[in-house]
């Protein structure tokens, strides 16, 4: 490792420490589920939040967002939201006798969207190219995203009335879906008395800045993954294709955010390179939203998250001096 090199990982790793010590102020005992948001957005992916009410996915997308000193944009998904609510519109001017384009609420850095699952499948789709191309296209005219761009979306797996499931070529277009959990007893404990006599969210200041998280992105970008190490990657996503209790495996964009979101968890720990561990850690997160289990596979009970544990401990690992 150059000594330039160094002094970006390190430049890096502090940032990200500094952002995460700043969203857990708000967000108690969740320390895991931050560091994977944060690498998602490093990871130039986007992040689904999936759990039961109340457990704090809102809570942690919005003190990413209010940490960063960006643009960001909460969008409440309900059935009657329409598309052009979220790509934006072509309004006509009388004065000036023209139309002129109102950006809808995606033209942010951050885009919060809550209960995705509540809005129409054509609303949802209006998400599909800002995802992928961080673009929107409107009318026939194509208008870029800033950067970084983001989309972080929650939803509630339990409660199906008046929800519409997400299409599996939407879930393939987030990175990582993450399950926040109930805390422990301590957290709790004190998120009792920081939230109860006040709210921490309000008090949140940013710690950094669109360019420096631009920087982050650049930095991640450039860490090294050995051949062995992507042959690895392809291993395991090749692995779902080919399991007998699934039906739908993973996709090949599955494996290019694997990759990426690698590069970003191996900056984090302070490395210009990525590890083994580094794989074996997101494959669940990364992985297991692109999995449809076999209905025989359903019917025993089991869950995509088993199938990936087993295949994590099934596919060989390449050696460290190969690595």
């Amino acid at each position: 490792m150059t000594a330039s090199s160094g002094r970006d990982i390190d430049g890096f790793q502090a940032a990200f420490e500094r952002i995460v010590a700043n969203v857990e102020r708000a967000v108690q005992g969740k320390g895991e589920a931050v560091r994977l948001a944060l690498v998602a957005l490093i990871g130039e992916g986007h992040l689904l939040l999936e759990d039961v009410p109340g457990v704090g996915k809102t809570m942690l997308a919005k003190s990413l967002a209010k940490s960063i000193n960006c643009t960001w944009r909460r969008i409440q998904f309900t059935p009657d939201l329409l598309p052009t609510d979220i790509t934006g519109v072509n309004i006509w001017d009388a004065a000036g006798e023209r139309f002129e384009f109102k950006p809808g609420a995606v033209f942010a850095n951050i885009c919060l969207g809550d209960e995705i699952n509540r809005a129409s499948p054509k609303t949802q789709s209006a998400l599909l190219e800002s995802m992928e191309e961080r673009q929107v296209t409107v009318d026939t005219t194509t208008y870029k995203l800033r950067e970084p761009f983001m989309v972080i979306a929650t939803q509630n797996p339990i409660e199906h009335e008046g929800t519409y499931p997400l299409p599996e070529s939407q879930l393939d277009r987030f990175m990582m879906r993450v399950s926040m959990g109930y805390p422990s007893r301590s957290a709790e404990l004190e998120m009792l008395d920081k939230h109860g006599s006040h709210a921490p969210l309000d008090e949140l200041e940013p710690v950094t800045d669109a360019q420096e998280v631009v920087g982050m992105i650049a930095t991640a970008r450039q860490t090294h993954v050995a051949a062995t190490l992507k042959r690895y990657i392809v291993d395991l996503t090749e692995s779902t294709r080919d399991h007998p209790d699934v039906y739908l495996g993973a996709s090949p964009r599955a494996s290019l955010y694997l990759l990426k979101a690698s590069r970003a968890l191996a900056s984090s720990r302070g490395r210009d390179y990525v590890a083994p561990d580094d794989i074996k850690d997101l494959t669940v997160p990364v992985l297991a939203h692109r999995v449809l289990l076999a209905p025989e596979a359903q019917m025993r009970g089991g869950g995509a998250e088993d199938v990936l544990e087993g295949l994590v401990g099934s596919v060989p690992i390449p050696a460290r001096q190969q690595a």
